[in-house]
């Protein structure tokens, strides 16, 4: 399935972002990241989450379509200095679910990305997340945050092999940036030294 060309050209045209939250600015610096500094080296996101792209990451993420992750993918792969990133990774982590939403929804959408965005530095095993027990559609900033702050842990087995890596982490969307942060702080204190948020779309919500 490939993307309509005519949209790519009208929608998906880059813009100026923070470099370490990829909110969509005029001017720096990002008030974002001054009230909440960014523990990601740099982020970067192809599109803002608006018309058509919510769109189509609601049917591939909540309408079990998965075969549209190789053309958004390929989306993501164009956006500027995402090339790079993926080259000098070390490796690429995708933004893991909890064993029930995995359950639910039938596949990890940002695992889907990142087989296409970089097959041979995938490893999908190395951080693990625990049930929140709710979804954090809707929920404010705040609560965003704390739902986020202590989700993530990274299996004992990697943390000799993230000593000093750099790190690429992949997700789909990004909004108050809670989940990236909290799974950026966990591979960190794991030993990664650079971590990068890779999105497909960014949200332009700054404060709640």
């Amino acid at each position: 399935m490939s993307l309509c060309e005519p949209c790519i050209t009208a929608f998906a045209q880059p813009v100026p972002r923070c470099p370490t939250c990829a909110l969509h600015l005029q001017r720096l610096p990002c008030d974002n990241c001054q009230d909440t500094p960014s523990p990601l080296h740099q982020c970067l996101a192809a599109v803002s989450y608006d018309f058509p792209w919510s769109q189509c990451i609601a049917r591939f993420k909540f309408q079990a379509d998965p075969g549209l992750a190789k053309a958004l993918a390929e989306l993501m792969r164009h956006a500027p200095w995402v090339e790079p990133a993926l080259e000098a990774a070390h490796c690429v982590i995708p933004i893991p679910l909890t064993p029930e939403r995995l359950r639910e929804r039938g596949f990890n959408q940002a695992l889907e990305l990142a087989r296409h965005l970089a097959p041979h530095k995938i490893e999908a095993t190395v951080l693990q997340r625990q049930d929140l027990r709710r979804h954090q559609v809707g929920a404010s900033r705040e609560d965003r945050l704390s739902q986020a702050a202590h989700a993530f842990w990274v299996n004992p087995i990697h943390i000799p092999n993230l000593s000093g890596q750099h790190v690429v982490l992949v997700d789909d969307v990004m909004t108050t940036g809670a989940t990236l942060y909290a799974a950026a702080r966990a591979l960190k204190a794991a030993g990664a030294t650079r971590v990068t948020g890779l999105v497909l779309a960014r949200t332009e919500r700054r404060k709640d």
